[in-house]
């Protein structure tokens, strides 16, 4: 079998996805070596390579979940079951070419010719408008500076703890890979017709998924220079920081199928 993987990203000759871990909210490490997102998504990296190619969305979830469950230390299964927020996680979308579907775990997007598609977490508009409420108020009433919150995010530092709250709903009411079972109600599957595709796989760092890298990047070196807090037309829960070129990771998959 023929394997490409980079960050982020894995192709075989029957699978491609787009992998996006996610921002750890814990102390916890699962890992002594790494982040706990970034571990995660290499053990999903790692599944896909081995994965059947004919195995269906339940199947991979149901998988995935098994291989990634079984990198957690034993005793930490219990406290990990009552503490979402501290297990290691990541959103994936990835393209069968046996079934010619993608399917969506998490935050993640696609495009499929012109129509575009998303997953979000249904907490995530909430808290990045709360988070906006609290960081125009900084500025406008307390005398705090853009520049000073791109060093020193207060306002999403305020949303942490409602952010942990929400997280209590993770594989609930939507779907991550976490090691724990996904329901399969928050997992987005898109059926291609048989014809030829341009694809496009990419992570939740886009504010406006476009049609090319280019035009993507170009989107969102426009938002981060009129707004690097993402405030106002763009509404996130967290601030393109000092020193950083955006916000959030950013992975960009294009292919034709």
């Amino acid at each position: 079998m023929k394997t490409e993987a980079e960050d982020g990203i894995i192709v075989t000759d029957d699978f491609a996805a787009v992998i996006d871990g996610s921002t750890s909210k814990s102390t916890v490490n699962i890992h002594k070596d790494m982040s706990n997102g970034r571990y995660c998504m290499l053990l999903i990296c790692d599944y896909i390579k081995q994965a059947k190619k004919d195995i269906d969305v339940v199947g991979f979830c149901k998988g995935v979940t098994e291989f990634v469950r079984s990198h957690y230390d034993k005793d930490l299964l219990i406290h990990l079951s009552l503490h979402p927020e501290e297990r290691m996680a990541a959103s994936c979308v990835i393209y069968s070419n046996y079934h010619k579907q993608i399917w969506m775990i998490g935050d993640c997007q696609c495009i499929v010719e012109q129509c575009f598609y998303d997953n979000p977490k249904p907490y995530e508009a909430v808290l990045a408008e709360r988070r906006s409420e609290i960081a125009i108020q900084m500025i406008e009433q307390d005398g705090i500076t853009i520049e000073e919150l791109t060093v020193d995010d207060k306002a999403r530092k305020a949303i942490i703890p409602e952010m942990l709250e929400y997280m209590k709903e993770q594989n609930k009411s939507y779907a991550v890979i976490d090691g724990f079972d996904i329901p399969m109600k928050g997992v987005r599957i898109i059926k291609l017709l048989e014809n030829e595709h341009n694809i496009i796989l990419a992570s939740d760092g886009y504010p406006s998924l476009k049609p090319t890298l280019e035009l993507s990047e170009k989107c969102l070196e426009s938002q981060l220079a009129s707004d690097p807090l993402n405030i106002f037309y763009f509404k996130a829960t967290k601030a393109c920081m000092k020193g950083n070129n955006s916000f959030d990771d950013r992975t960009f998959l294009k292919f034709i199928v």
